[in-house]
Formats: structure tokens, C-alpha cells, sequence
């Protein structure tokens, strides 16, 4: 068996809409499918899914299962994406070079509202 690649990763999130505003107006992520029946919504970032799974509020003491989840910026400007989430309101950490399974690049981390780390990179 060989992976090929990550499909989903499942963010289990307080409010659904206020996350779907989050990944899609700040982030750029496309609505593909909401299911409001179960509180998931499926978003595009290329060719694989950041899911959304709204459920119990998430207090800010909560022990988180995963550290950070990283997504791949194209044609990354460190101080453009720094701008763009400064002017939602976004706290940015430092840019610095990081290694990843792209090799070695520039990336910043934030958090999305419900506190789960996110780290975007070129």
C-alpha cells in the first residue's frame, strides 16, 4: 500500500457559519457542498477538502488533538498574505523558512476563530 496524497482533513468548528466565512472569505477555500443535516460543510482547496464539522462550543482550554494544519499559497507573497489577513483582523505570527513536504519555505502560522492552528506557506 502507498498513500498518495491527503483527501480531508475534519476541523471540528463551534459556529459553521462564521468558520465558512472564515475559510472561504479570508482564506479563498470554495463552499463545495453543505450538509446541514449532520453540521458539515465541505470546502475546496485544490484538489482536496478542509471539512468542517460543527459541534459542542470549543473553549479556549480545550486540548486539541492536532497541532496545526498547513496549506499551500500560490504564487506566496509573505507580505501580501500578511496584509490581506491583518485587514480581517487576523493575528499573524513571524515569517520565517520552514521545511515541509514541498522542501524548504517561507510560511506564517494564524489561528481560525475557533483557535485551531493553521500555517500557510509558498
Amino acid at each position: 500500500m502507498e498513500i498518495a496524497g491527503i483527501d480531508h482533513v475534519v476541523v471540528r468548528v463551534a459556529d459553521l457559519d462564521r468558520s465558512i466565512r472564515f475559510y472561504c472569505e479570508v482564506l479563498g477555500c470554495k463552499l463545495d457542498w453543505r450538509r446541514d443535516d449532520i453540521g458539515l460543510a465541505h470546502l475546496r482547496v485544490g484538489s482536496a477538502f478542509i471539512d468542517l464539522l460543527a459541534g459542542e462550543a470549543i473553549s479556549s482550554d480545550a486540548v486539541h488533538n492536532m497541532d496545526h494544519l498547513c496549506l499551500t499559497v500560490a504564487s506566496f507573497d509573505a507580505a501580501e498574505v500578511r496584509r490581506h489577513l491583518e485587514a480581517h483582523g487576523v493575528a499573524v505570527g513571524p515569517v520565517a523558512e520552514r521545511y515541509g513536504a514541498s522542501g524548504w519555505g517561507q510560511s506564517l502560522y494564524l489561528s481560525d476563530p475557533d483557535g485551531n492552528g493553521l500555517e500557510l506557506r509558498g
